[in-house]
C-alpha cells in the first residue's frame, strides 16, 4: 500500500476509462475524484472503490480544478493523474520505492498516447513527458484554464522516471474535434495576448509542419496525417477566437 501520496482526478463523464484508471490505482490508500457535474455512470463506477473520496465541485478551469483537488487530499505528496490515463504495475512500483521525504523534488513519467486504442509514436505524441507527482507544500498547478503546468522553484528538483503512463484521449475523429472546440474557447478567454488572421495562419502552418515533418506524422500512416491536421486546426482556430474576442471588446 502506499500510503503517503493521494491522487487526484479530475472528471465529468468520464465512465470510458475510469474503471481501469481506478483498477491501477488500487495500492494508493487515497484517490480524490473531484468532479465537475457528470451525468453518466462516472461516479457509480468510482463509488465502487474503497480507496476513492469524490467531490463535487463547478469548473474553474483545470488549474484551479488540479489546486483545488490537491488541497482536499489527505497527503502532502500529490500524483495527479486523469480519468482517461492507466498507471502501469512499473509506474506504480517505482512511485512506491521513492523517498518520501524528498519534498522539493518533482517527478515525470514518458506517456505513450493512443489514437483509436493504437499507440502512436509520432507528432509529439511520444515520449510525451508531464510532470505529475509532487508535494503541495512545495508547488502547485498555475492557475491557467487550460494547458496548466507545475509551477517549478528554483529550489525544484526534476527527476524522470522511466516507468510509462499509458493516455487514451481519442478513439474517433469527432472526439479530436470536440476537444479542440473547446480547447481553443478556453484559450481565447483567458489569453492576454494579441491576435490576427495572419498570426493564425502562420501558428498554424507552422504547427502542421512540426508535427507532420519534423515530428515524423508521415511514418505513422493516417494516424499522423489526422493529428497532424487535427493539431493545426486547434492553433488557428484559438488564435482567430482570440481576435473575434479582441475585436468584439474594442
Amino acid at each position: 500500500m502506499v500510503e503517503h501520496i493521494s491522487v487526484t482526478i479530475l472528471t465529468k463523464n468520464s465512465e470510458r476509462y475510469l474503471a481501469r484508471c481506478l483498477e491501477a490505482l488500487t495500492p494508493f490508500d487515497e484517490v480524490l475524484i473531484l468532479d465537475n457535474g457528470s451525468t453518466d455512470k462516472t461516479l457509480s463506477i468510482a463509488e465502487r472503490f474503497g480507496n476513492v473520496t469524490i467531490v463535487e465541485h463547478p469548473f474553474t478551469g483545470f488549474g484551479p480544478m488540479k489546486n483545488l483537488a490537491a488541497s482536499k487530499a489527505r497527503n502532502g505528496w500529490i500524483l495527479s493523474i486523469d480519468s482517461d490515463e492507466i498507471a502501469t504495475e512499473a509506474m506504480v512500483e517505482a512511485i512506491g520505492r521513492l523517498d518520501a521525504s524528498r519534498t522539493e523534488a518533482v517527478y515525470s513519467f514518458s506517456r505513450l498516447n493512443h489514437y483509436r486504442g493504437r499507440p502512436v509514436r509520432c507528432c509529439g505524441w511520444y515520449p510525451d513527458r508531464v510532470v505529475r507527482l509532487y508535494h503541495r507544500d512545495h508547488t502547485r498547478f498555475s492557475d491557467a484554464m487550460v494547458h496548466e503546468s507545475l509551477q517549478l522553484s528554483p529550489r525544484s528538483e526534476r527527476i524522470e522516471l522511466d516507468a510509462p503512463l499509458l493516455h487514451y484521449p481519442f478513439n474517433s475523429i469527432e472526439e479530436l474535434i470536440d476537444k479542440m472546440q473547446r480547447y481553443s474557447t478556453l484559450y481565447a478567454e483567458q489569453s492576454p495576448s494579441a491576435s490576427s488572421p495572419s498570426k493564425a495562419f502562420w501558428r498554424a502552418s507552422f504547427a502542421f509542419f512540426r508535427n507532420y515533418f519534423l515530428q515524423r506524422g508521415f511514418l505513422c500512416g493516417y494516424e499522423g496525417l489526422l493529428i497532424s491536421v487535427s493539431n493545426a486546426a486547434g492553433v488557428f482556430y484559438k488564435y482567430m477566437k482570440l481576435y473575434e474576442k479582441r475585436r468584439e471588446a474594442s
